[in-house]
């Protein structure tokens, strides 16, 4: 089921929203060569917690597995869902960090890959197309238009320039739950899928390869990583569907005043 959210309701996922922008920053600042992802993680834990939010992804899952960390911080072949410990991070690494929070019963979740030291001028590359990517289908979220305007955009984008478009993975609703209807594959045809409606808010998130797009599940239950080794880039905002133009409840700017911009910098 798909829930339309009133004026009100988008301004609390608002909130959620900027305080994951917020906590991303805070991130940004520590990462850097030798740096354990454990610390990045309760950098941020504790951060959401001093703003009166609970993080999103600890314990998700519940059962057998559930997930056992604030962050998910997904380094080189890694897309998502890596957990948190004692890795260091290196000088050359990419590593996407994705963040959840739950306040006044609003959901906020979006990531973004952060590049360590010196990095690869193909690393920078994938960085930047992911980026520029994810933008190309915010363009695509408005009233009117279909689910997949908003993959095909992503696809078309990222496939042109030889990388490979995560299929197993996808984005999603968002707001009184992390995942809520529909699902907002990064692949499709434009004109096919859910029609977007004025107050649908969705979490568009692509996934991007250096190589093939498939993909498997490591031992932890939890950490996917490239079925060919390939690096991968994962870039995220919370997004309304809006008439004309779509309306971004998070943002980057907290951390591009850190870094610089520096992605977007790549030729």
């Amino acid at each position: 089921m798909i829930f339309l959210k009133s004026e009100s309701e988008i301004e609390k996922m608002r909130t959620a929203a900027q305080l994951v922008s917020k906590t991303l920053a805070e991130v940004a600042k520590e990462i850097k060569p030798g740096v354990e992802t454990g610390k990045l993680d309760r950098i941020a834990e504790d951060f959401i917690v001093k703003h009166s939010a609970r993080p999103a992804f600890k314990g998700y899952g519940g059962g057998q597995n559930p997930f056992p960390a604030t962050l998910c911080i997904s380094v080189n072949d890694e897309v998502v869902h890596g957990i948190p410990g004692s890795r260091k991070l290196t000088e050359g690494d990419i590593v996407s960090v994705d963040c959840g929070v739950e306040k006044d019963g609003y959901f906020g979740d979006h990531a973004y890959t952060f590049m360590v030291g010196d990095v690869s001028e193909d690393d920078k590359r994938l960085l930047k197309t992911t980026l520029e990517s994810l933008y190309k289908g915010i363009e695509q979220t408005v009233h009117g238009n279909k689910i997949g305007d908003i993959g095909s955009a992503i696809q078309k984008h990222c496939e042109k320039r030889g990388y490979g478009v995560v299929r197993d993975l996808v984005g999603h609703g968002i707001g009184k739950n992390m995942h809520e209807d529909p699902s907002v594959p990064n692949y499709g045809r434009p004109g096919r899928g859910e029609r977007l409606r004025t107050g649908m808010t969705l979490a568009i998130e692509p996934m991007i390869t250096r190589g093939s797009w498939k993909v498997k599940t490591l031992s932890d239950g939890w950490t996917i990583v490239t079925a060919d080794g390939s690096n991968a880039a994962h870039f995220e905002h919370d997004v309304v569907v809006r008439e004309g133009e779509a309306e971004i409840l998070s943002t980057f700017d907290y951390i591009t005043e850190i870094t610089k911009n520096e992605i977007l910098e790549t030729q």
